[in-house]
């Protein structure tokens, strides 16, 4: 049978022992100041081996470079590198005495340590050093292109139960989705809920957008509330629930107002797409619409003085001719350069590659051929 050695015991200091006080000494002042000096005197040995640990790894290293020295050296075949490899060999050989004299004063130390008798600080040691906190960590910041890419696959996914969540109007159904599809508590919902409530605003559906942002409120007040609390929002979206089903006015209050305050800016934001939409359009119409030398019909009629202007309206080539024959021919032909080059009227094919000379014939003698008049995209 193995037997304990109780040895271990005998050499225990405690400064709270009342044996040895005499009546008239202050007795907690006594058992401060002894326990003070023991904690004082821990301190000091505690330090003492810290540095002698510090001053053998610092040997250690100046060690390692001089040996790494001495190699880059030996085989040196000049005068100089040869001293200085005896140099070196030198160093290398006082500091491996010194490294073997702060080992010995650092064992020297350390059994010194084992001796010390043992006392209430050493006898008892603190259960816990430190207090672990459930936090959510820190999570690096994604670039642009990564959180196109994870909102994209998100939605392919599950965009068919992002729509359901935002079709719901109970506080209950609400959170009763979400705790069976808790994947949906993140920004990527909230984000295509966004969107999803400008598309509406676009295509008119005003009560739909009305409903759908109210959910994507719903959830941009979840992921506020986990930033605030530093927790995963798929743990906190019931403390949600609870909180917006017993608040007070106030807590209701900002809700609703957050609410209204983002349905206008999603009424602006749908307006912006409407107008560049109808840019967009507009200027694909022009485009269609640009003639043979890339000019616009319409602006080219906008610029025509009112007599050219009455002859298209009238499609009356006659009057056409004459109003030409009363201009300067300069100007006559700067003009209708520009009806050509935008599709305004044709001139009569019978001048084949030499239309430019003809053109500028017809100018000169004030009697151009039309082969047509274009007048319907001036209107």
């Amino acid at each position: 049978m193995t037997t304990i050695d109780y040895s271990v015991w005998d050499h225990i200091e405690v400064s709270d022992d009342e044996d040895d006080t005499h009546p008239n000494i202050d007795t907690p002042s006594l058992f401060r100041w002894r326990h003070q000096a023991r904690v004082d005197r821990m301190e000091a040995f505690q330090k003492k081996g810290e540095d002698l640990e510090k001053s053998l790894s610092e040997v250690k290293k100046k060690l390692s470079e001089a040996q790494r020295k001495v190699k880059q050296l030996e085989g040196a075949s000049t005068e100089q590198a040869k001293k200085e490899l005896e140099v070196a060999k030198t160093e290398e050989k006082q500091l491996r005495k010194e490294e073997r004299s702060w080992e010995k004063k650092l064992d020297e130390h350390r059994r010194e340590e084992k001796k010390m008798p043992w006392n209430v600080d050493t006898l008892s040691k603190e259960g816990f050093s430190k207090s672990v906190l459930n936090v959510k960590p820190e999570v690096k910041e994604e670039t642009e292109e990564e959180k196109e890419q994870k909102h994209k696959t998100f939605v392919e996914k599950y965009e068919k139960q992002i729509k359901h969540f935002g079709m719901l109007r109970r506080w209950d159904d609400s959170q009763k989705y979400l705790s069976d599809n808790p994947h949906l508590v993140c920004e990527e919902t909230a984000n295509y809920l966004v969107i999803m409530c400008i598309d509406l605003e676009v295509e008119e559906k005003h009560a739909l957008m009305e409903q759908v942002a109210h959910q994507t409120i719903v959830m941009q007040f979840i992921l506020e509330l986990a930033k605030s609390l530093k927790v995963d929002p798929r743990g906190c979206f019931r403390q949600f629930f609870s909180k917006i089903k017993t608040a007070d006015q106030q807590y209701q209050d900002a809700f609703n107002d957050e609410l209204e305050s983002f349905k206008e800016r999603v009424r602006g934001r749908a307006k912006i797409r409407i107008e560049k939409a109808m840019k967009e359009y507009e200027e694909e119409e022009r485009k269609k619409r640009l003639g043979p030398g890339g000019l616009d019909p319409v602006e080219v009629y906008e610029t025509l003085p009112l007599e050219m202007q009455k002859c298209f309206d009238e499609k009356d080539i006659q009057m056409l001719q004459e109003a030409i024959s009363k201009m300067d021919p300069t100007e006559a032909k700067y003009h209708m350069k520009r009806c050509v080059d935008s599709g305004l009227w044709v001139p009569n094919s019978q001048t084949g590659e030499d239309g430019e000379k003809e053109e500028e014939k017809e100018v000169k003698e004030e009697e151009p051929q039309y082969e047509e008049v274009k007048t319907g995209d001036a209107q």
